[in-house]
């Protein structure tokens, strides 16, 4: 059985840091992507970077490239989300999520495996 499981969320300043870790278990994910997604109140839920755990490849969206890095731990089997330069825009519960697709990461619809989300608040 599948589990993902978040950590890291909080209320943070404009222009702060924060590190979201994903914690995946349950099976062998050498050969999945693993996703961040984000839903702000009102809005659909949007990718947000990706990292396949075999050979370390990222994506990201645009209004987070240079300010997000995505990075899994094989040893911990974790995958982290560093957010630099945080906005208010960025406010949003984060997902993790995983899929067995190397490609198309970044739609929502092809990860069969989530976790329960983890708040992150910017205030301005």
């Amino acid at each position: 059985q599948v589990q993902l499981v978040e950590s890291g969320g909080g209320l943070v300043q404009a222009g702060d840091s924060l590190r979201l870790s994903c914690a995946a278990s349950g099976r062998t994910f050498s050969g999945h992507t693993m996703g961040w997604f984000r839903q702000a109140p009102g809005k659909e839920r949007e990718f947000v970077a990706a990292i396949r755990w075999s050979s370390g490849s990222t994506y990201y969206t645009d209004s987070v490239k240079g300010r997000f890095a995505i990075a899994r731990d094989n040893a911990k089997n974790t995958v982290d989300l560093q957010m630099n330069s945080l906005k208010p825009e960025d406010t949003a519960v984060y997902y993790c999520a995983a899929t067995p697709r190397l490609e198309r990461t970044t739609t929502r619809t092809y990860y069969p495996y989530w976790g329960q989300g983890t708040q992150v608040t910017v205030s301005s």
